[in-house]
């Protein structure tokens, strides 16, 4: 079994490559199949859930041809076969956007019903709700989720709740519907946006992505293109947060700070260094003291749910008493656990997390109950004293790219292991 393991105590110090941001990738390559020309995607971050997604749109006969580990050229014009059950794919979330893409397409699509981290329930209600205004009828069973449709028609779709998957594949579904589509209480991401501008880029005629209120005009093809995926927030903010756990200073490179907001504005409440450039954001903790604030999850531009467990590891250390609202999903807070035992004071009550800092973490051993959990306790580690062994390192491997050799750039001991062997090399190197 893979693990990373750690010594910590040292400050992070330096500058980090921000990689493609993974759900827009995802959603990218799932919309790129909607074209019988070549789509050619660059800043495909290289983590495993872009390669399940890659494969699964080959096993329905897409064209994939990888010029680089960056990169894709797919080709939809020899899809054969509309059933998505690939075997991997049920394990990512993001599988269902094959739904709107070949529903859009073709009119008719079947998807493994989608996996991913067990943070709480994220259900497809509002998704099939916009495909069955659109025209389609959708149905469950046997562990799929099918849509099929003689034609789509464009509609005035109002989402009950601000939802990123649905507001991305009811747009999908729509691009190729006939006649203007307008979806209401959209939600306004910046990866909403980005696969917006990608469809656009096809020929599509999107207005609106960026606000509660996305119009979609029909059209009856897309052409090919070449586009870039815009860099990943969550990434970025999480080596932000380990500069702020660390008492370090990183400086995050091809960013873009707008959609940081909502991030650098809680490191400056705790007392960190925010410097801005065009496309890079430094953060400094070096001889500060960190302090306690009031966190909340909510929508973009809001305080994002994918950033709350590094921001609890970070006021973890703070001089005081703070409280994290976690308002996105209810099952989110399975790592305080692991982070009690490496000394942290969090106790939760219903969806509050009550943070009492503490003077430092304590070296243990861990488990990475979900993606941006295990990314938090590797933060921990790297601020606790003496070693720090984390479990489950598959859920971290789906969301960001050479993780260990990106700390080590900024002087992280770290390493992944997979035996005991290695295990010992390490502590034996560092000891």
């Amino acid at each position: 079994m893979e693990q990373y393991v750690m010594k910590g105590g040292t400050p992070l110090i330096g500058s980090v490559n921000i990689s493609g941001a993974k759900n827009a990738a995802l959603a990218i390559v799932a919309a790129a199949v909607m074209s019988d020309e070549d789509v050619y995607i660059t800043n495909l971050p290289d983590v495993n859930d872009i390669h399940v997604m890659l494969e699964a749109i080959k096993e329905i006969g897409a064209k994939v041809v990888r010029p680089d580990r960056h990169s894709a050229i797919i080709n939809g014009s020899t899809i054969d076969n509309l059933v998505v059950d690939y075997e991997f794919i049920k394990k990512i979330r993001a599988s269902y956007y094959l739904l709107g893409s070949l529903l859009g397409k073709y009119k008719q699509a079947e998807v493994a019903l989608p996996g991913g981290c067990d943070i709480g329930a994220r259900p497809m209600d509002l998704h099939t709700k916009g495909f069955k205004a659109l025209g389609a009828t959708v149905d469950e069973g046997y562990g799929l989720i099918s849509a099929k449709a003689d034609r789509l028609v464009g509609t005035h779709i109002y989402l009950d709740k601000v939802s990123v998957g649905a507001t991305i594949n009811i747009m999908m579904a729509a691009v190729m519907a006939e006649g203007r589509t307008s979806i209401e209480n959209a939600a306004k991401e910046p990866h909403v946006v980005d696969v917006a501008n990608f469809l656009n880029s096809m020929g599509a005629e999107i207005k609106g992505a960026g606000t509660d209120l996305i119009r979609i005009n029909g059209v009856d093809h897309l052409h090919g293109t070449e586009y870039s995926v815009i860099p990943d927030q969550i990434e970025a903010g999480t080596f932000m947060y380990a500069a702020a756990a660390t008492h370090g200073e990183i400086t995050v490179m091809n960013v873009i700070p707008k959609h940081l907001e909502a991030t650098t504005a809680k490191l400056l409440e705790a007392g960190c260094r925010i410097a801005e450039g065009d496309d890079l954001v430094t953060v400094s903790a070096k001889d500060i003291e960190l302090q306690p604030t009031q966190v909340t999850t909510l929508p973009y531009p809001g305080f994002p749910t994918d950033m709350q467990p590094q921001m609890t590891v970070v006021l973890g250390l703070a001089n005081g008493v703070s409280t994290v609202t976690e308002s996105i999903f209810e099952n989110r807070f399975k790592y305080v656990a692991e982070l009690n035992r490496m000394g942290a004071k969090v106790k939760v009550e219903s969806n509050i997390a009550i943070i009492t800092g503490v003077d430092h973490y304590t070296g243990a051993r861990v488990d990475a109950p979900d993606l941006r959990a295990g990314a938090a306790l590797v933060i921990a580690g790297l601020a606790a004293d003496g070693l720090t062994t984390v479990d489950d390192i598959k859920y971290i491997q789906r969301g960001y790219e050479d993780f260990t050799e990106k700390l080590r750039g900024v002087g992280a001991s770290i390493e992944k292991v997979d035996d005991e062997r290695a295990l010992k090399k390490f502590v034996f190197q560092v000891s």
